[in-house]
């Protein structure tokens, strides 16, 4: 079903903007460390112009029933989708623009008749095109170290770092995913790799203070086997947790990255 999908979508978007796409990939957990059972599809597209506010809307409408909760099987991943277009990141600036998200987070704005929720300027993009060129994974187009340029350190640093305030705002409601990013940002700080969230929470958890491993633990079980999040006597200790390694990464942030 994830590989109909993914073909679905990189098709979806050729069709809408046929003369327009340089290159389409895919990212993420098909990528880095393989689908766990609640993982999303990540496909990236680069074009040569905006999308139209028609364009944007096919695009949507179309998506809407074929990622997770629109497929009425109960079988379709999660979608995520973003475009950037080529001139905006290239060359390359901070912090880079967005052109085009979708994910199922914004079915309540896509319903209301918003079809740009999103912020055109966008820090976690720097992260997401080092992902993007990273994975070297293209369904359309050439590798993307040919249509995208290199992220300096810097930035990728930085958009971490301002990626925080957004993420906590997720905290209450999205305690797993929330928990497992704060360990990959700590862990691709400290080491300059990426991981996949269960390599990350591995490669953090011996270096948490004792009283803090457990809410990792957790969040990296939950992950790999797909229940429903249970969080029961762990929840009060989340948010500790969480201020615990926002001050590992502002350490870290400090320091060059060391193979680890």
């Amino acid at each position: 079903m994830a590989t109909d999908q993914v073909e679905q979508v990189a098709s979806l978007v050729r069709e809408v903007l046929p003369e327009a796409v340089l290159g389409i990939y895919l990212h993420g957990s098909s990528v880095f460390g393989g689908l766990k059972p609640g993982s999303d599809l990540d496909l990236f597209a680069v074009t040569s112009r905006r999308t139209t506010d028609t364009e944007r809307r096919r695009l949507i409408e179309q998506l809407l029933p074929i990622s997770g909760p629109g497929d009425p099987t109960g079988e379709s991943r999660p979608i995520n989708l973003e475009i950037v277009v080529q001139s905006d990141v290239r060359p390359w600036r901070y912090p880079p623009r967005l052109d085009f998200q979708f994910g199922d987070w914004y079915r309540p704005e896509f319903a209301r008749g918003n079809f740009a929720p999103w912020d055109p300027a966008n820090p976690d993009l720097a992260i997401l095109l080092e992902m993007v060129r990273q994975a070297d994974r293209p369904l359309f187009g050439p590798p993307p170290g040919e249509v995208l340029d290199p992220i300096p350190w810097v930035d990728i640093r930085q958009a971490m770092l301002d990626s925080i305030p957004d993420l906590l705002s997720y905290l209450d409601g999205d305690e797993r995913n929330v928990v497992l990013t704060f360990a990959r940002i700590w862990t691709t700080l400290a080491t300059g790799v990426t991981r996949s969230k269960d390599g990350a929470a591995d490669w953090a958890l011996p270096l948490l203070p004792p009283e803090h491993r457990a809410v990792l633990r957790y969040a990296r079980a939950n992950y790999l086997d797909g229940a429903p999040e249970e969080w029961g006597d762990l929840l009060p200790r989340v948010r500790p947790f969480v201020d615990c390694v926002i001050d590992k990464i502002e350490t870290t942030a400090t320091r060059e990255p060391s193979s680890e």
